[in-house]
């Protein structure tokens, strides 16, 4: 299993949209203290074994953040839908691995508690196995 190779696919996909990258100031593993918003954050991951008999594989999800500062629920939202619409379905370019599928699996957007920052959070499943030779 290659979590680092999930997680560059998902960005590289992400950061090859300019339907993505215009609405943003950056996507991050780690923001950059004093950074502007909005911006999105390749979140943490889960992974479970999905191998067959003869070739490994993996059953991975990752969860992608989208953050914003404007009043409203709409530039959040707006970041969300194309997040979705680069990923869900998407053949991601996974170094090493055969892409089965990637799967918008749930999104929500929310209030933070300084009662100023809108957060978006979407979880995406991605099922890979390893590239035959």
């Amino acid at each position: 299993m290659n979590a680092i190779a999930i997680q560059k696919a998902v960005r590289d996909r992400l950061v090859s949209s300019t339907a993505v990258t215009n609405l943003i100031t950056g996507i991050f593993d780690e923001v950059p203290q004093g950074q502007s918003y909005p911006y999105i954050v390749v979140g943490d991951d889960t992974a479970i074994e999905w191998d067959k008999d003869q070739q490994r594989g993996v059953e991975a999800t990752i969860t992608l953040h989208a953050w914003g500062r404007k009043a409203g629920r709409k530039e959040v939202k707006t970041i969300m839908d194309a997040m979705y619409d680069r990923l869900h379905r998407a053949e991601l370019d996974i170094e090493g691995m055969t892409m089965i599928l990637c799967n918008w699996e749930f999104g929500e957007s929310f209030l933070d508690p300084d009662g100023i920052t809108r957060h978006g959070v979407q979880r995406y499943r991605i099922i890979a196995e390893e590239a035959t030779q």
